[in-house]
């Protein structure tokens, strides 16, 4: 099979790295047509603008499927997403492939604790949950309209190896290591799902290489929720050194989003961090099966992944 995967972050990353292992044709599109890493063997990536439907369709033209991991600057959503799946959906809709969307969670809003179903409304307050929204249905109304086939993937907050910009990413990771305090936020005591980032992308792929899976949203498989403190408890297992930690609630990250752009788009998110976040993939599970990666493991990988990423000289000053 021919695949195109559009973005150059960790999520198209590790799309690739799963169509690889299946011996697929992979080819990587993004706006710059650079990546900050070697390429595997016969991948290239090419540069696209995904808001002119021109270059998607001649990118995407023979593909078999293709996998839309792009995302605009966090800052910058209301303004920025909307243009850019409009002019990718006009463009794939030239061609005959079919569609994976790597999506978040943001459109379904407060949940009160109750276990998060595809079926949960997208009832959203804020504008970056809001704009999630009306991008799925951009996304779906393409697969209604008969314009491709096309199945949207959702997980929770990600963690793993090149998942730097993430709440256990670099600004976790590179004050614990050094024995420094490392932030969090809400109530860390609390259920949280957290998304290793190579199940979200081993579950995108076989979303993608099923019939059954099109014309609906799925909740890629994650290994049990547990707390972020447990997580944290697993991380300094893992190090082999105890983790300060300092807490911020709701009107902290208010007052630093004075002054900081993306603590101020955090804010809106607080909800998730405040009660406890589950996300159901029992549908999923049912459909396709379960294949995940245990939380040890994960965090393992992870641990070891952002030693050798921070020895190479990539610390933050």
């Amino acid at each position: 099979m021919k695949n195109v995967v559009f973005g150059a972050g960790p999520l198209a990353w590790w799309v690739m790295q799963e169509l690889l292992e299946k011996k697929e044709t992979v080819a990587l599109a993004s706006r710059s047509g650079v990546i900050n890493k070697p390429l595997p063997q016969g991948v290239e990536i090419h540069p696209c603008d995904a808001r002119n439907p021109d270059e998607v369709a001649n990118i995407c033209s023979g593909a078999d499927v293709v996998y839309f991991c792009a995302m605009p600057p966090y800052t910058n959503w209301p303004e920025a997403f909307p243009p850019l799946a409009v002019g990718f959906l006009k463009g794939v809709a030239r061609t005959e492939a079919k569609l994976v969307f790597g999506d978040n969670l943001y459109m379904y809003g407060p949940t009160n604790g109750a276990p998060i179903t595809e079926s949960h409304p997208h009832e959203a307050p804020g504008h970056k949950g809001q704009t999630r929204a009306h991008i799925a249905r951009f996304f779906m109304d393409a697969h209604e309209r008969g314009d491709n086939l096309v199945s949207i993937g959702r997980a929770s907050d990600f963690f793993g190896p090149y998942t730097t910009n993430a709440i256990l990413g670099e600004t976790f990771f590179q004050p614990a290591f050094k024995g420094k305090t490392v932030n969090l936020l809400g109530s860390i005591y609390l259920p949280h799902t957290f998304s290793y980032i190579k199940d979200f992308a081993r579950g995108l792929v076989t979303l993608g290489h099923n019939d059954t899976a099109f014309g609906e949203a799925w909740h890629t498989p994650c290994a049990p929720t547990i707390s972020t403190q447990e997580m944290v408890d697993l991380i300094e297992a893992e190090i082999g050194q105890d983790i300060k930690i300092r807490v911020a609630g709701k009107s902290m990250v208010s007052f630093l989003g004075l002054f900081n752009p993306m603590l101020k788009e955090v804010k809106e998110m607080m909800y998730t961090w405040e009660e406890p976040y589950i996300v159901d993939h029992s549908k999923y599970e049912k459909a396709f099966g379960l294949d995940i990666t245990p939380h040890q493991q994960a965090i393992a990988e992870t641990v070891g992944w952002f030693k050798e990423y921070l020895k190479a000289g990539n610390e933050k000053t």
